[in-house]
Parts: structure tokens; C-alpha cells; sequence
């Protein structure tokens, strides 16, 4: 229960497009933050499009940097240069200096600082003490500006595995060393984070989960032969569904009652379609769309196994999903699954791109119900420890403590088990 006595926090959260569908946890997040008396306000550089929007009330309170009246944008510029002409200007060359080469490289950076000035003014007249930005991207830069021009503080939340791809074109080494702090969702990702950022910022680096209520999941109990798997998640390349295509049609000629699951939509999905039906997969597999966290638990009771077969990954939270609701795990030993997944004790690890080796761990655990509920048993304590979001958001809410209460020293951070340590 949380003490009456602890102060009430004013934090601004910013990402590239909120609410949508495809992030979810960011809600959650939020949602944890306010029951621990962290008042977050939200904003969002674009407005998502009615069919991703996840939260309409959320979309409702989100203040949109983009469009914005134009007469309000200058306003706030020149109050901001008014207020400190040296700070302007030094800021409108860091954001010139990160541009790309070429008109349309600057004319881009040109617009998040435009952005940037907006959203300081908004944050100062709203008292809001702390600027969080979700992701690496636009709303980060804008985020970075914005501390810069207004004066202020900012940290983000770094996923991976997109920025590790490109992390010089997304400046990740300047917002490293900008942001007050880091928050890794994986000690794999903060070990990326690491190579980018000088030693003497690695203390300002922590891992704090992204989490689920595990209480809002049944838990699965399992009996007989089992024959229905399931994928939760954006059908893009780095998801690795045609590995699993590959699998299930070698599964398909022992197993001819088998059937998929993918829930789930994307850029990929006419091409994963159309895999299946060229290997006659088309009565085995069946695709949903995407499907709102209350049907995705249902289909997580019908599930007998969830198959994540990841080229590239940060900690999903589809598997903590599937973890929590007592449904064993088959996955690729890639980035931060193995921090979720325990090998053999709650669900299998295989090697990326290697259909083989995947078709056989979904069977050994189709074959055996035992070991399904076993794995699912194991699975739900691990999300329940490690994954709950009630405990990551109180790790966040001790993080922005520090921050507005002057941020003197440096916080430690014990990475054992992860709890800031004010020093």
C-alpha cells in the first residue's frame, strides 16, 4: 500500500504516436505510475488513426504536438528566446547539427525543434516537473530539444531492437549522454546502450522491466495431447514467422490435427499468407488481425503453447502475456528473451532460424501435459517476480523521486536486483 505521505510526482510522457494499439504497455505503464501518485500528463508528437488508437480517453487528454497552431508554436519560441537568447541558440545548433545532409535533413530537424519549443512551454505552464520520452526516435530528439530549450530534464526508455540497427543515424550516443537517465528494458539492452555511452554515464543506465498485472490472466491448465499453438505480435521480418511456417509443415505431416494461431497484423502479413498456402498450411493456420488484450486472453486459455520465433527482439510482452496465463513458451535465444525465458524451466529456447530445432521443442511439449503445466507453473512465478508492472513502475516512480527532488549525486543502481539506491 502506498504511504499517504509520499509526495505527488508531475511527469510529462512523450512518444512518437500515442495511444495505439501496437503499444499497450506504455498504457500500463502509465496506469501503474497513477495508482503509485505519479500524476503523468501525456503527449505525442502525431495522432494515431481511429483503428490503432488503443485508449480513447487517453487519446482524448493526449496533447498533440503535430499539427499545432502556428501562432502558438511562435509564441513559445519567443518567449523561450526571450527568457535566454544563448540557450536558444545553442539549442537550434545541437538540432542543426544532428541533421541529415540536404535541404530535407534540416528542414526535418528544423520541425522537432520547432516541436521542441512547444512542448517546453507546455511543460512549464503545466508544472510538470520531469519529461519522460518513450523510444529512440523523432520523440526523442524533440524530447532532448525540448529539456534543452526550456531549461529542463528529460530521460527515455530505450527497447531495442530497431536503434541498435542504426544507432549513429538516431544519434544515440548524444541522447545518451544528454538524458538524465536511461531507463533498458533488458540487461541486453542496456549492454547496447553501453557501447554508445563514455563509462562515466553507465551509472545513469538501469534496467527496468516492462510488466504486466498478472492477476488480470487465468492460468491455463493443461491435459492430453496438445495441438494448438499460438503467436501474439506485429507480423514484420524481424518476428521470424516464416520460420515458424517452415516448422509447422514439418509438424503438419505427424501431427495432421496441428493448427496456428497468429494474432497479430503487419506489413508482412500477406507474405506470411501466402507462405502458408504454398506449403498447404491453409487449413492449419488461421490469422485473427489484430485483437484487443481481452480477446488475446482468450485465445491465450485455448493456447497449448505460445511459439515466438524472433530474428530480432527486445523482452516481448506477448511472452509475459502468454507466461503469466500458465502457457509454456518455445522462443529464439535472441537479445533479451533469455532474461524472460528460462531454458527447460518455463519454456524452451531454440536457435534463431532454425526450423528444425523449433518444430522439435513445440512437440516435445505437445507430446506431454505434465510438462506443459510444469513450464506454465514456473512461468507465471517468473512474471509475477520479475515482470509484474506494479514493481517496475515503483522502480520508475523512484527514479523520477530522484530526479525532482534535485537529482544531487549519482543514483546507484544495484543491477541484482535492480533498486535505485540514492547516493
Amino acid at each position: 500500500m502506498l504511504s499517504d505521505s509520499l509526495p505527488t510526482l508531475r511527469v510529462a510522457y512523450l512518444t512518437d504516436r500515442y495511444p495505439r494499439t501496437s503499444e499497450t504497455f506504455i498504457d500500463r505503464e502509465i496506469d501503474a505510475l497513477r495508482a503509485q501518485a505519479v500524476h503523468v500528463e501525456t503527449f505525442s508528437l502525431w495522432r494515431p488513426t481511429p483503428s490503432e488508437t488503443a485508449n480513447r480517453g487517453e487519446r482524448d487528454s493526449t496533447v498533440y504536438l503535430r499539427p499545432a497552431r502556428r501562432l502558438r508554436v511562435l509564441a513559445a519560441h519567443v518567449n523561450l528566446f526571450a527568457g535566454s537568447p544563448l540557450r536558444y541558440l545553442r539549442t537550434l545548433g545541437l538540432a542543426l547539427r544532428m541533421a541529415r545532409r540536404g535541404f530535407g535533413g534540416r528542414a526535418v530537424q528544423l520541425r522537432h525543434f520547432a516541436s521542441a519549443g512547444f512542448l517546453a512551454r507546455q511543460l512549464s505552464a503545466r508544472g510538470l516537473a520531469h519529461l519522460h520520452n518513450h523510444a529512440t526516435g523523432a520523440s526523442c530528439t524533440v524530447a532532448m530539444l525540448a529539456a534543452s530549450l526550456g531549461d529542463l530534464h528529460f530521460s527515455f526508455t530505450v527497447h531495442g531492437p530497431g536503434v541498435f540497427f542504426a544507432p549513429a543515424a538516431r544519434h544515440l550516443d548524444e541522447k545518451l549522454r544528454r538524458a538524465l537517465f536511461v531507463r533498458c528494458i533488458s540487461y541486453f539492452c542496456r549492454s547496447q546502450c553501453l557501447i554508445w555511452a563514455p563509462p562515466d554515464r553507465w551509472a545513469y543506465m538501469h534496467v527496468v522491466h516492462c510488466g504486466v498485472d498478472p492477476e488480470r490472466y487465468a492460468v491455463r491448465e493443461h491435459a492430453g495431447e496438445g495441438s494448438h499453438l499460438l503467436f501474439v505480435g506485429r507480423l514484420v521480418a524481424e518476428k521470424g514467422l516464416p520460420i515458424l511456417i517452415d516448422a509447422l509443415a514439418r509438424l503438419r505431416t505427424r501431427r495432421p490435427g496441428i493448427r496456428l494461431t497468429i494474432v497479430g497484423a503487419g506489413r508482412e502479413g500477406t507474405v506470411i499468407e501466402a507462405r502458408a498456402q504454398a506449403q498447404g498450411l491453409g487449413d492449419h493456420v488461421g490469422f485473427t488481425g489484430y485483437q484487443p488484450p481481452e480477446q488475446v486472453g482468450e485465445w491465450l486459455r485455448k493456447a497449448d503453447v505460445f511459439v515466438l520465433p524472433s530474428l530480432a527482439e527486445g523482452v516481448p510482452v506477448a511472452v509475459m502475456e502468454a507466461m503469466a496465463s500458465g502457457v509454456p513458451v518455445v522462443a529464439t535465444r535472441v537479445a533479451g528473451l533469455s532474461e524472460l525465458v528460462d531454458d527447460g524451466v518455463n519454456g524452451y529456447l531454440v536457435p534463431a532460424a532454425a526450423p528444425g530445432a523449433l518444430a522439435d521443442r513445440i512437440e516435445s511439449l505437445l507430446d506431454d501435459s505434465e510438462l506443459r503445466n510444469r513450464f506454465g507453473r514456473a512461468g507465471r512465478a517468473k512474471v509475477v517476480r520479475d515482470f509484474n508492472v506494479a514493481h517496475e513502475a515503483a522502480r520508475l516512480r523512484n527514479l523520477y523521486q530522484w530526479a525532482v527532488e534535485g537529482h544531487s549525486g549519482t543514483p546507484r543502481f544495484d543491477h541484482d536486483d535492480r533498486e535505485v539506491v540514492r547516493g
